[in-house]
């Protein structure tokens, strides 16, 4: 039993003077002294400033009158003094009343009373007014509440908080909504389970607990997991969370779901990356059209000039066969200036619906004497499938040369795949072609593969890994011009160590799409060449020479002009059976020219000759075309003709 307020003993007149004081003085407590039946006997200062009754109006009155109704309908101002007087002590806080009938929260101990033989004599009362601590409290409280109430009413941030150790302790709605777990599933778990298997293995989690130790701050992107394994990108930060001595306590982390901005962010920079590279092949492809052109006008002469020359030479096999090697390395450099016209998009095309299975097959023996007895071939064809539209020697020529290649990166041997799908393409496709169906015809190869910077390049004239001298790098750009050219797209996938597949997207027949150019408009040969009067019109000295021999050898009269100018001026003084004009001139094109002919000279033939398959501002030509450089018995075929 506790000892009651006052010791049993004794005391003189002037210690229990300077008590009276003391209590007398002290005005933050209610300091008083009740009788056994709670009757108050005494009453201070303070008890008179906290509840507002005088000494007068209050000695002599029961200690009850200070409780609510509430309480005193529960008997606890009786229960009090019960408790005090068995227990040694009553201590409670509660509401409890002024004169003037406001409340004001109290502290409130009692202690009983005994005298020198323990008989129960009365009690002191202890009151503190501790309404402005409990307003306090309670509006932390509240505060807290509404805290709590709006991280729980969070749904589109994941928000929790770890241990020291990264023990999950709490979690929100928000959390549970993008991880899937409910509080009662994760609450005393690792976070490390949010982490991918690759994650955990380098250790970030621990690492990402340290960095917002160390710097006050973690802050990521990364794949995270959710409950049911899938995965979603989020942005990650995590704060540490220590007590007013600096000691750690836990960790406060909020996690956003951020998928969609990624993905939105990725579509975006592949739609740039395929803009940038769309428009640097563009560019290369432009300069690698005018350098074939130019490069075609000299082979040309050449050519020409060489073949005129091997007709005049006398029978001397020694002489013939310097002639016939000069010849040989020139229809070599033509050879290299069509793939380079094929990768600009500029090549003739003969565009036709042909049969995929049936043409594949047809090389099916070039392939194997092609490849070799180390290259195992397969084909796999479906049942059915549309035809495409395309040109049937470009795309002999494509397929020889992706087998080629493919052999090429298998040293030792392996083997090839040729096959076929008919596929409906989207706005989503990764080929970026027009809606709409497509045949993908493919080679794949289980070869030594590409690295992404190796692969980036593939397509570009010039470029190869085959060393010095052992390739031109011309090979897949005339793939890919050659597709681009017939409406389709040429695609490469390839891995390190796991082989190549290169893919000859084609328009389906059943689309009924024409690539341009694709109307031969060269008439039918005629019966009995005749002598002709032609008029040869060129810019280029070194071609308009040989293109002159050449119809001279043939037997026709020519007349030469350098310009489309000049040409018109000739067309004004005489007549022409013909005219064989190039279309790149400046100040007038030829098909310029073949215009004001065909308004002021109606019934003159007219042969446009070129280097490009495709003419600018997309003008249809309804003559026949000469694709430079053309030898002597190409002129002469088209002279049949006409």
């Amino acid at each position: 039993m506790n000892k009651p307020l006052m010791e049993n003993r004794a005391y003189t007149p002037d210690e229990s003077a300077r008590y009276r004081v003391l209590v007398e003085a002290v005005t933050d407590y209610a300091i008083y002294m009740l009788d056994p039946s709670g009757i108050v006997s005494s009453w201070n200062a303070g008890a008179q400033r906290f509840k507002g009754y005088t000494p007068e109006e209050i000695i002599g009155q029961h200690f009850s009158r200070f409780y609510t109704e509430e309480d005193r309908a529960t008997g606890l101002p009786a229960r009090a003094l019960e408790i005090s007087a068995r227990d040694g002590k009553f201590e409670a806080e509660g509401w409890r009343l002024r004169k003037d009938g406001s409340r004001f929260w109290a502290h409130v101990v009692i202690d009983p009373i005994r005298d020198t033989s323990g008989a129960l004599t009365g009690f002191a009362k202890v009151t503190r007014d501790l309404t402005e601590r409990r307003a306090s409290e309670e509006a932390l409280r509240q505060s807290e509440q509404q805290f709590r109430l709006l991280i729980q009413g969070v749904t589109d941030y994941a928000i929790y908080m770890l241990s020291p150790d990264g023990i999950v302790t709490n979690w929100n709605s928000g959390a549970q909504r993008i991880k899937g777990y409910s509080p009662v599933e994760i609450i005393g778990k690792h976070f490390s389970n949010f982490y991918t298997p690759e994650d955990r293995e380098r250790g970030m989690p621990a690492r990402a607990l340290e960095t917002a130790a160390r710097e006050g701050k973690f802050e990521a992107e990364g794949w995270r997991l959710r409950k049911d394994g899938s995965r979603f990108w989020a942005h990650v930060v995590i704060d540490p969370i220590r007590d007013e001595t600096g000691k750690l306590t836990g960790f406060a982390k909020i996690t956003r779901d951020v998928t969609e901005r990624k993905e939105a962010q990725d579509s975006l920079d592949r739609a740039r990356e395929a803009l940038f590279q769309s428009q640097k092949m563009d560019a290369i492809g432009q300069l690698t059209g005018g350098v074939a052109h130019d490069f075609n006008n000299l082979l040309m002469a050449v050519l020409g000039s060489l073949e005129l020359l091997r007709k005049r030479l006398p029978d001397d096999p020694a002489q013939l066969r310097l002639v016939d090697n000069a010849i040989q390395g020139a229809k070599r450099g033509a050879n290299l200036t069509q793939r380079m016209l094929s990768f600009a998009r500029r090549q003739d095309m003969d565009v036709l619906p042909l049969d995929l299975p049936v043409l594949v097959n047809s090389m099916a023996e070039l392939l194997e004497r092609t490849l070799g007895k180390d290259v195992e071939i397969q084909m796999e064809f479906p049942p059915a499938l549309v035809p495409v539209v395309a040109d049937e020697n470009q795309l002999e020529l494509a397929l020889l040369n992706l087998c080629v290649n493919a052999r090429d990166a298998m040293p030792r041997g392996g083997r090839i795949v040729i096959a076929a799908r008919e596929e409906m393409v989207d706005l989503r496709h990764a080929s970026g072609l027009t809606p709409g169906r497509y045949v993908c015809l493919s080679v794949t190869d289980t070869g030594e593969g590409m690295d992404a910077e190796t692969l980036a390049r593939a397509s570009e004239p010039f470029f190869t890994t085959k060393g010095v001298g052992k390739g031109t790098g011309l090979g897949l750009s005339m793939v890919h011009g050659m597709a681009e050219q017939m409406g389709g797209r040429l695609m490469i996938h390839s891995t390190p160590g796991e082989g190549t597949t290169a893919e000859i997207w084609l328009v389906s027949a059943a689309e009924g799409a024409q690539a341009p150019g694709t109307v031969d408009e060269t008439p039918r040969p005629q019966d009995g060449p005749r002598k002709l009067k032609v008029l040869a019109v060129d810019d280029d000295r070194l071609v308009l020479f040989n293109t002159v021999a050449m119809l001279e050898d043939l037997g026709h009269e020519v007349v030469e002009a350098g310009s489309g100018a000049e040409a018109l001026e000739f067309l004004a003084q005489q007549r022409f059976d013909l005219v064989i004009t190039d279309q790149s001139m400046p100040r007038m094109s030829g098909t310029q020219l073949m215009d004001a002919i065909a308004q002021n000279w109606p019934d003159t033939k007219m042969i446009l000759a070129t280097g490009y398959a495709e003419l600018p501002g997309g003008i249809e030509v309804k003559v026949p075309r000469l694709n430079k450089p053309f030898a002597e018995h190409d002129l002469k075929k088209v002279l049949a003709a006409l």
